[in-house]
């Protein structure tokens, strides 16, 4: 193992494969901070260009940082406009759009950086310490248990269920698992609920729904209720973490980063979830009077999630590495491109070609810290967004919403679904319903039913659920996590009698 790492790190450290670093760090930090051009599209444009590079371990080199420097970068647009274009970063506008609102861009972009490095930083050494373990660990989950992780990645609704919020809550997941069944089932390949539109055959578009509901409603209300958006929030001030602030999100990314990184490693997880999760629990265990503050530009809602999300994007590198097996569409894309390389991802990987297998993790610590490097002294200009006189803002976010949406599907359809959603985001949000479970609900909601009917298919029905211990911790879990804010209501209502 020493004897691969120092050949890795030999190979990471050539000149053509640290440019291929910097070069894929840059340029998926800025797709990333454009809503709706996430990683797997710049991508697959790139493959062509890194098979021409003639090297594996430099294509993938590149590949992997314009991966996870497009995670890295994704929560700006997030803080910024609350327009969060990736999956991933969904979670990161939850606080730091708040916080931005708060006069405090500066700041939120400031801890977004420190935790993705942080996250992404530790990722690498876990992946690098139990790769080969792992890899056997990620086998043992079957379409059961990840029916079982899709629910317990739904009760991040927990975290939206306090102030008396459960029943909408609940409410609005129900409506996003509804939505995700829209177009092609996966029991039987036939078109649902499409009303005969074959636009609306692949069901609706991530990115679309995104916009909608957290971008088109901002912009909307900015223009409804300027008063939202005052002088304060486009000041560029708060640039660092006091020592406080820092010892509040310490043991909130020591945490992440190791329950992100496992999350990671399990092929079909990946890094949405793991930002839920990181958002849901973190929330769950705050003391009472922090849990207030999620959801109102809370640090520790911002680091977690930041945190989290970089360090699954490093451990999702376990199982297409040493299994072969693509943990995302993302991942997918990676695979296709190593193939086309001529390399065979798997057990022996480590074997055949150590080279590439250890000068992809060694990159991935020279990446982070180019990525720390290139945006902690960027963050000042960034912010600057924020300073942009309103009258230019709302057409710039609504520009960059309806580009998303169209790029996201390259469907003229996918503008008119952008409207209609957007017009119930905005009467739901005036209602005061919460609108990030209605996009959990619809992320997972895919995910969830596929898992759930190929278990149903091999076991005849739901025994599954019994005859699988690890499917039942997972989904007590789950039930717990969703319970638990009714009981701290209810201990509370006792205290107080």
């Amino acid at each position: 193992m020493l004897e691969g790492i120092l050949i890795g790190l030999q190979t990471a450290l050539s000149l053509q494969n640290l440019l291929m670093v910097i070069g894929g760090c840059l340029i998926g930090t800025f797709i990333g901070m454009l809503p709706g051009l996430g990683p797997m599209s710049i991508i697959a444009i790139m493959i062509p260009i890194a098979i021409s590079l003639g090297d594996p371990s430099a294509a993938l080199i590149l590949l992997a940082g314009v991966y996870y420097g497009a995670i890295f970068g994704g929560s700006t647009s997030s803080i910024l406009l609350n327009a969060p274009g990736v999956a991933g970063t969904v979670a990161s506008s939850f606080d730091g759009y708040p916080m931005a609102m708060q006069g405090k861009a500066g700041k939120a972009l400031t801890i977004a950086a420190i935790a993705s490095f942080a996250g992404g930083t530790i990722g690498a050494i876990l992946l690098m310490i139990f790769a080969p373990m792992l890899s056997s660990v990620a086998l043992l989950f079957h379409s059961a248990e990840y029916f079982g992780l899709m629910v317990v990645g739904l009760s991040a609704i927990a975290a939206f269920a306090g102030n008396g919020q459960v029943a909408k809550a609940l409410l609005m997941t129900v409506l996003g698992l509804m939505m995700a069944t829209v177009g092609l089932g996966s029991l039987f390949n036939m078109p649902r609920f499409t009303g005969g539109l074959m636009e609306l055959q692949s069901g609706f578009g991530f990115v679309t729904l995104a916009m909608a509901m957290f971008a088109l409603p901002e912009a909307i209300f900015l223009v409804l209720k300027p008063k939202n958006m005052g002088d304060s929030g486009g000041e560029i001030k708060d640039l660092r973490i006091t020592r406080a602030e820092a010892r509040a999100i310490a043991p909130v990314i020591a945490r992440q980063s190791i329950q992100g990184f496992f999350i990671g490693v399990l092929p079909g997880a990946g890094a949405t979830i793991a930002s839920f999760l990181g958002y849901a629990v973190e929330r769950n265990i705050a003391p009472k009077h922090e849990q207030a503050e999620f959801g109102k530009g809370s640090i520790k809602g911002l680091a977690a999630p930041e945190t989290a999300n970089n360090a699954a994007c490093t451990g999702s590198f376990v199982p297409l590495l040493t299994l072969g097996i693509p943990g995302s569409g993302t991942t997918a894309i990676l695979l296709g491109a190593l193939i086309a390389l001529n390399v065979t991802p798997g057990p022996r990987l480590m074997i055949d070609d150590p080279q590439i297998f250890w000068a992809v993790i060694m990159s991935m610590f020279i990446g982070n810290l180019v990525l720390l490097i290139l945006n902690l002294p960027l963050i000042p200009y960034i912010a600057k967004v924020l300073a942009i006189p309103r009258n230019y803002l709302i057409p710039f976010i609504l520009f960059f919403t309806l580009m998303g949406a169209y790029i996201g599907q390259n469907n003229a359809t996918e503008l008119l679904l952008l409207v209609a959603f957007g017009v119930c985001g905005i009467a739901l949000k005036f209602a005061n319903f919460p609108l990030p479970p209605l996009l959990i609900g619809f992320i997972l909601g895919g995910m969830l039913e596929d898992n759930f009917a190929r278990s149903m298919q091999l076991y005849g029905g739901i025994s599954f659920i019994w005859e699988r211990p690890m499917t039942m911790g997972l989904l007590i879990i789950a039930i717990s996590l969703v319970l638990l804010p009714s009981f701290r209501a209810l201990r509370m209502r006792y205290k107080g009698v």
